[in-house]
This record gives C-alpha cells, sequence and structure tokens, in this order.
C-alpha cells in the first residue's frame, strides 16, 4: 500500500514537471519570438520600429493615467520605455486587460437578489449603523459593490486546520442536499482519501457535489486519473483557468485563491485553510503549519454559498435546482452581524478586498491584529499601518517565522525597517509557517478569509472573505492572536538593521517584481 502511495506520488510529480516543462518552454519561445521580431524590425524596417516606439511612448503614458496599483504601472513603464518594441508587445500580450473585460462582463450578469432579500439586507444595515456606528463605512462600501449584510447567523471561529477539515468531513457526512467545494488547493494523500470516500458515498446516495479547484495550485497535487474517477462517479469537477490553455497570454496569472464549502446550504467554511495534509499537520512542511478559519450557520452562509454559484455560472456549470434551493433553511438567533464578500481581477482597479483592510487599518483607535503568510504591500497599505502605528495604536503584524517562499520572505523583511520606525509591532511565528489570513480591530470587527497583504490578492486573485461585526467569534480570534504572539519573536529595528549584506542587496532588487509573486 506504502509503494502504491510513493508510486503515484511519483506519477504526479513527473507530469506536473512536463507541464510546468512544457509551459516554461512556450513562455520561452514566446519571448524569443518577440526579441527577434524587434530586432528584424529595427535592422530592416526601420520606419515601422521608430513607429513601435513612438507608439510605446503613448502606451506609457496611458498606462500611468490608468486608475490601478501604482507598482504594476511603474513595472510596466520602465519596460517599455527601456525596450520600446518588445515592452509594448509583451503588454499587449501579457497583460491580461482582454482577460480582465471579459471577467467583467461576466460580473455584470450577475444574478440579482429578489427585493424581499435586499430589504431584509438593508434592515440588517440598519441595525449594524445604529449598534456599530464606527463602522458602517466599511459595512456601506461593500454594500455598494452587491455583498448584503446577515444576521441570525452563528460564527464559529477554528484556530486550527485540522479542526476545521475535521468538522467539513463530518459536515458532508451528513449532508442531504448538496456539497460545493471550491479551493485553491486539493491535493491527494490521507485527509482527501477521508473526504473523497464521503464524496463518492454521498454521491452514490444522489447528493448534488460540484468540486471547483485551481490548477496551477493543484499542478503536483492532483491525477487526472482522480478527475476522471470522480466524474464517473457522478461527481461536476471544474478547473479554474488551465495553466496550459492560455500560455499565449499571461491569462494564468489569474488564479482561484478562495477557500469556501458550502454544505446543504445550513454551512459554509471559508479561511486559509486549503484541502491538503500539510494544512492539517499530517505531514510536516516548514515547520508546524499554523492556520485558521470559520464556519458560518444560518442566513450568512448563503453569502459564500452565492460566490461558488457565481463561480460555476463563470466557468460554465449550472445546478440540478432552482436558486433558492441552495438558500439556508434555518437561522438560527446569534449576536452580532457578518458581511461575506469576494473579490477578483473582474473589478480591477476597484478592489473590495484592499478597500476593506485599509478601513480597518485607518480607523483602527486602539490596537489592530494582523496576520498573513505574505507581506507585499502597496504604498498605500503600508503607508496606512505606519500612520496608525504613529498614532499610538497597538499594531501587529504577524509574519511566518519558517516561510515556503524565501523571495517573498525577502521582500517582507525589506518593509520592516520601515514599520518598526513607526511603532508597529512585527513577529515571527517561531514554530513554523503562519498561513491564517485575517486582520481583527478593537475587538469589534474583523475579516477571516483567504486573503493575503500583497498584489496578488489584491489585484488578480479570485478571493473571498468574511467582515465579521460584533461577533462573539472576534473574541476567540482575538485569544489565538494573543497565542501567536505569545509563541513567536518580535522582531527589533537593532536586529533587523544588522541582517546580513547580502539580504539587504537583494530585497530592494526583488522588490521590483513584488506584482509578480
Amino acid at each position: 500500500m506504502k509503494s502504491n502511495g510513493l508510486q503515484q506520488r511519483g506519477e504526479r510529480r513527473i507530469a506536473a514537471a512536463l507541464r510546468i516543462a512544457l509551459v516554461a518552454a512556450l513562455l520561452a519561445v514566446q519571448i524569443a519570438v518577440v526579441v527577434l521580431l524587434a530586432y528584424f524590425l529595427e535592422q530592416r524596417a526601420a520606419i515601422v520600429y521608430a513607429g513601435l516606439q513612438i507608439l510605446g511612448v503613448f502606451v506609457a503614458v496611458y498606462i500611468y493615467n490608468r486608475r490601478g496599483d501604482a507598482m504594476y504601472k511603474f513595472t510596466w513603464i520602465i519596460l517599455i520605455l527601456a525596450a520600446p518594441v518588445v515592452g509594448l508587445i509583451l503588454y499587449l500580450l501579457w497583460s491580461g486587460d482582454a482577460q480582465q473585460r471579459r471577467l467583467a462582463r461576466v460580473a455584470q450578469r450577475r444574478v440579482p437578489e429578489p427585493e424581499s432579500v435586499r430589504m431584509r439586507g438593508g434592515l440588517n444595515a440598519d441595525k449594524l449603523t445604529r449598534a456599530a456606528p464606527a463602522w458602517a463605512r466599511v459595512m456601506n462600501s461593500l454594500r455598494t459593490r452587491g455583498f448584503l449584510v446577515y444576521q441570525n447567523t452563528a460564527v464559529t471561529y477554528f484556530p486550527e486546520g485540522k479542526a476545521l477539515l475535521e468538522d467539513i468531513i463530518a459536515r458532508c457526512e451528513r449532508a442531504e442536499r448538496f456539497i460545493f467545494l471550491e479551493y485553491f488547493i486539493l491535493a491527494e494523500g490521507k485527509l482527501w482519501d477521508r473526504l473523497s470516500a464521503v464524496l463518492y458515498e454521498k454521491a452514490r446516495a444522489g447528493v448534488e457535489i460540484k468540486l471547483i479547484f485551481d490548477d496551477f495550485g493543484n499542478i503536483k497535487r492532483f491525477r487526472g486519473e482522480t478527475i476522471e474517477a470522480l466524474r464517473a462517479a457522478g461527481i461536476e469537477v471544474y478547473i479554474f483557468n488551465p495553466v496550459h490553455r492560455y500560455v499565449n497570454r499571461l491569462y494564468f496569472n489569474y488564479r482561484d485563491h478562495r477557500k469556501i464549502a458550502c454544505i446543504d446550504g445550513t454551512a459554509a467554511y471559508t479561511g486559509g485553510v486549503n484541502v491538503a495534509d500539510e494544512y492539517a499537520n499530517l505531514i510536516t512542511r516548514f515547520g508546524y503549519w499554523k492556520d485558521s478559519g470559520i464556519r458560518l450557520e444560518g442566513e450568512g452562509a448563503w453569502g459564500l454559498t452565492e460566490s461558488v454559484l457565481e463561480m460555476l455560472r463563470f466557468l460554465g456549470g449550472g445546478t440540478h435546482h432552482e436558486r433558492d434551493y441552495y438558500r439556508p433553511h434555518d437561522a438560527p438567533p446569534a449576536e452580532g452581524w457578518c458581511q461575506p464578500f469576494s473579490d477578483g481581477p473582474q473589478n480591477n482597479p476597484d478592489n473590495p478586498a484592499e478597500d476593506v483592510y485599509l478601513q480597518l487599518i485607518s480607523n483602527a483607535r486602539r490596537f489592530l491584529y494582523l496576520t498573513t503568510p505574505y507581506f507585499v504591500p502597496d504604498d498605500i497599505i503600508l503607508r496606512a499601518l505606519c500612520i496608525a502605528g504613529d498614532g499610538g495604536v497597538d499594531v501587529r503584524l504577524m509574519l511566518p517565522g519558517i516561510p515556503d517562499k524565501r523571495y517573498a520572505y525577502l521582500v517582507a523583511e525589506s518593509h520592516i525597517g520601515e514599520l518598526l520606525a513607526h511603532g508597529v509591532k512585527v513577529y515571527r511565528y517561531t514554530p513554523g509557517f503562519l498561513h491564517a489570513k485575517s486582520i481583527m480591530v478593537d475587538r469589534e470587527i474583523a475579516v477571516v478569509g483567504s486573503i493575503n497583504v500583497d498584489y496578488r490578492s489584491f489585484e488578480l486573485h479570485h478571493e473571498c472573505g468574511v467582515v465579521l461585526y460584533s461577533c462573539a467569534a472576534i473574541e476567540d480570534l482575538f485569544e489565538d492572536m494573543d497565542d501567536i504572539v505569545a509563541k513567536s519573536h518580535e522582531v527589533t529595528l537593532e536586529e533587523w538593521r544588522q541582517r546580513r549584506w547580502y539580504r539587504r542587496v537583494l530585497e530592494p532588487l526583488l522588490r521590483l517584481f513584488a506584482i509578480w509573486m
């Protein structure tokens, strides 16, 4: 049995290596063709080459005047001005503007909520405004984007990935109507063996099961034979943005990074936890894997379920029943409010996730706790954290002690000095890799979801999160964050200044490529 598992892992790695090699080769060919074309035009068609150079200047001006992230614009402008023809052609190929327009067209066709549902959301918003006026702006900014506020939702916080995944499996075992799973990573292993056994059993019982996973996130983790077996059992499998399909453009830069599980409309989960053994510490990768997530039971579960339905629609999938069939049937009374939301490249340059984070940072009065595995902030987020620190807010940024990506670690480290100089406390989680993605302010409001504090999450990835207002689960999150701090090493300004010379050289260079990290 063990040798069979090793053989399967070997087959997955070989297949993944071949796919990655093919994609890398095709990209290299693309770049080589562009460079050769530019050389040919310069040598044999000087007038055309000169025209493209002039056009490059206008495109650089166009990029500069576009709304959007400054680092993204700066990177393309430098490339176009340094190598006008090459930069211009690569921008036309790789900027992803056409894909973004397609995503935006799909988003505009979003299924509207019934008037009764919108009215109930409006009543919830009025109650929240009266109870917590300080956070009404956060709530209203999401409402204008179509994300409703829900009451009567029991929120459970899970401080460990294993506990959350065990709860999902237990809920799936009791499923009677449907199971929707949307994940960046669905990896074969011990955890998948248990979950898939439940899915096969439920499929035989007639439960509607739909799986969505990102192709890039699973390129080394999931075999084609497994997908075929799932589909043969009646389980619908949707692969987001296959890497090889859009290699002629950098569409594969857009990924589905969300982590959502919805069961029977009664419970929905999200957070940083993927379905893979390391998230439950069944295998060891980068020390102890610390993650977290939440479960919504009641009205708020619909916010996450609706997000999955919208993604299914984007991927060309359908459902077996009318839309209302998937709504929660029970609404347990519970304190506080929740507001699930989603984000993606279709919104650019309007990014709900970054706007929520920015508002929470800017409106913190007493303290602000932030956990993220990747900290590659833009200037706006970085400046907001520094202003909060200068204003006497107890700002605590918690990062991994053992990173999984060294280059992202170095970029994060390059910002630490500025943060420390403005009174922000920075902690490295000593036991291992901190993958939890959450922000909590003043023990009154929090966000738990799939969102990292980096360009990819704010601009390129499909993400999700839940804003919690005055929920008891915020206290559980607060206790967990205190526990993270207790197990972490606090970075000092003197320590940061004494880091090795090669890091000080690499850090500013790597920041130039931050938008691709």
